[in-house]
């Protein structure tokens, strides 16, 4: 009895795997692309970096998914190099620029990659 049980089992087994294999591979594959496309879409990050303003700080945030080198420099208003940090090997590139000492006018926060070129602006009064 146990014999027959095991043989229908196995049967229908073999049936539903006999009529998976026999669907259409092109609807199959359409369903596989459109699954992609949106894991693709939900996956998408943007690797700009964040500049956030808190007074007379700016606190800069980088996703640095090559691990590349990313250059860090301030001018001043008379485009004078205040300050220049390179970072390489870093996923996140984090720093806080602090502008309470710094002289009146406007500063330029320029970050480099290896997807572009950044600025923020910060105005000393």
């Amino acid at each position: 009895m146990k014999t027959v049980k095991n043989l229908i089992v196995a049967t229908a087994l073999l049936i539903s795997a006999i009529g998976m294999a026999n669907t259409a591979t092109a609807d199959f594959g359409k369903k596989v692309v459109k699954r992609y496309e949106v894991e693709k879409n939900l996956v998408k990050v943007n690797l700009d970096p964040v500049f956030i303003k808190k007074g007379q700080k700016v606190m800069m945030n980088l996703l640095n998914i090559s691990q590349g080198k990313v250059l860090l420099k301030v001018y001043d208003s008379k485009n004078r190099l205040v300050f220049d940090e390179a970072i390489d090997g870093k996923v996140v590139v984090e720093k806080a620029f602090n502008f309470e000492q710094a002289f009146e006018g406007e500063y330029t926060i320029v970050v480099v990659d290896k997807f572009g070129t950044y600025k923020e602006t910060m105005e000393v009064r």
